[in-house]
């Protein structure tokens, strides 16, 4: 009996051991330095903001920071006041402080290869939103989130186009440009120019930054009207420029929207007032809220899926009576 009960007892402590080994181990024991997936702990997304420099970045400065702590990630966020080196500062910040994933709008589309390797020499994903980078080595980021701005010029054009088809005599367009570098100005004005160069009559007379900013669009609107009599239309590279510029056209005592035509890009709700107002008479939507997409972007990119080099955001467009129409139901 006493030789039974001593193999039934060693019996049981080795079930107990073999239990207790399982319950103790996990997948990521051999690995130290593996991530864990997305749901195994808390996130650190580092985000590198261009700037405020308009309505539409701050609602897309809204839209992260909201995302984020609906998903519950510990967001590190930093705001570049446009300028490149404040963003190259604060993604090696990112660098060592060993976020999980690092996010950014750039300032500009050139100088990152040195940071964007760094990055990815410390294992750090990277993921682009709303403006892209010209890097030649696409391994240096996982995806770009953001509008195709080439698009949004060539959608901006072909309204022109349709509007002036039937115009006797030569269109004098003035051009607000964004930020110069910049993806979105580089793109609007290219997306722009490849639609209105089938029709002789519309020309580009006067063409400058006006920086995205509404205060700057005044001051440069305020010279194109000084400088140039005739001015049948401006095309603002965003809605912050654009309103600047109404306020300089009325200043001189022209009505905008009639006696120039305004054609601009984003559609923030300030945008949609005047266009709903007659006072812009065509409006591009470049969408802001790119919160949730990059956050399920961070969330795929650890869990090791698969994703999508490009994604684009769903976007329209707007005449003033379609503005007249959506203004209750803008978000930002």
């Amino acid at each position: 009996m006493k030789k039974h009960a001593g193999l039934g007892i060693a019996a049981m402590l080795t079930a107990m051991m073999i239990v207790t080994a399982a319950c103790g181990s996990s997948a990521n024991e051999g690995d130290k330095n593996s991530k864990p997936a997305s749901g195994d702990q808390k996130i650190t997304l580092g985000f590198a903001q261009v700037g405020a420099e308009s309505g539409w970045r701050t609602a897309n400065t809204n839209s992260i920071k909201e995302s984020a702590a609906e998903a519950g990630f510990d967001l590190k966020f930093s705001d570049a006041q446009q300028k490149q080196e404040n963003q190259i500062k604060s993604i090696r910040s990112y660098i060592q402080q060993k976020v999980d994933v690092i996010a950014f709008s750039p300032v500009v589309e050139s100088g990152w290869d040195t940071v964007l390797k760094e990055a990815k020499d410390a294992g750090i994903p990277v993921i682009l939103t709303d403006r892209a980078v010209d890097s030649k080595d696409d391994t240096l980021y996982k995806t770009f989130i953001g509008s195709d701005f080439v698009e949004e010029g060539r959608s901006a054009g072909k309204w022109l186009l349709d509007k002036y088809k039937d115009a006797d005599g030569d269109v004098n367009i003035v051009e607000l440009q964004g930020t110069t570098g910049s993806a979105p100005a580089i793109d609007r004005k290219a997306g722009f120019e490849e639609i209105i160069k089938s029709d002789a009559k519309l020309k580009v007379i006067a063409s400058q930054t006006g920086d995205f900013t509404r205060a700057k669009g005044k001051e440069v609107m305020q010279s194109f009207l000084k400088a140039n009599k005739d001015i049948d239309v401006l095309y603002a590279h965003n809605d912050d420029m654009a309103l600047g510029a109404i306020q300089a056209i009325e200043a001189a005592g022209l009505k905008p929207g009639e006696d120039i035509v305004i054609i601009s890009v984003d559609g923030v709700k300030d945008g949609f007032v005047a266009a709903s107002e007659g006072k812009i008479n065509f409006i591009v939507e470049c969408n802001p809220l790119l919160g949730p997409q990059l956050m399920q972007a961070v969330r795929d990119v650890l869990d090791g899926k698969e994703i999508e080099k490009r994604i684009v955001t769903e976007e329209g467009v707007f005449t003033s009576e379609d503005a007249k129409r959506e203004l209750p139901n803008r978000k930002y």
